[in-house]
């Protein structure tokens, strides 16, 4: 897929300020400082299109960006920001689980988990929640170019290992490395694959 357009549309604080319409949209979503941000600037190959921070937890919004015009990655709010208060914590936990539910405009979610750790339950648990909600997803592997790639493979394996615990048929997955650009062409053909099949 070729990325000719790639504009920032619009932040929002709940799911009705979202953009109408009924394109398309690939949002994407993981713990605090996964790297969310960062991979969006890569695969549309704009340094500054999604704000990075040093600072864990910055997203708070839904944040839209238009692609081709023709559909739009959705930048959700990190979850799992252990500093964040108790009743904030609670006001994303809403604002994601209502995009997640309700926005019928979403037609794949990929869930970000940095390669380097090991299964987190936070992760498996998020997993386990978009199985039983029959949400389409995938998983995305970031930072893989901290790593060498026989510790990706083996980190890799663990994960789905641990997923075929519950899992009779596992969720795609994608290894990426925003440093390096692993893994975008990858990306970009699948969103391009389910944008072929919904347009039949």
């Amino acid at each position: 897929m070729l990325i000719q357009s790639a504009d920032f549309t619009k932040s929002s604080e709940k799911i009705t300020q979202c953009p109408p319409g009924d394109k398309p949209e690939y949002a994407f979503i993981g713990r605090s400082n996964v790297g969310k941000s960062s991979l969006i600037n890569m695969l549309c190959q704009r340094k500054k299109l999604a704000m990075t921070s040093a600072t864990p937890g910055k997203t708070a919004l839904i944040n839209h960006f238009i692609i081709n015009k023709e559909w739009y990655m959705v930048d959700l709010p990190g979850y799992g920001y252990a500093k964040r208060s108790k009743t904030m914590q609670q006001k994303f936990e809403e604002l994601i689980r209502s995009y997640i539910l309700l926005r019928p405009q979403m037609a794949n979610l990929f869930l970000l988990i940095d390669i380097r750790h090991s299964p987190q339950a936070i992760d498996l648990e998020f997993i386990d929640w978009l199985g039983v909600s029959r949400i389409p997803f995938a998983i995305v592997f970031t930072k893989a170019d901290k790593l060498s790639r026989e510790q990706v493979r083996a980190n890799t394996e663990s994960y789905m290992q641990a997923l075929s615990e519950k899992w009779e048929e596992l969720p795609p997955y994608f290894i990426t490395s925003a440093e390096k650009g692993t893994g975008r062409e990858e990306l970009l053909s699948y969103i391009e694959q389910i944008n072929k099949s919904m347009a039949k």
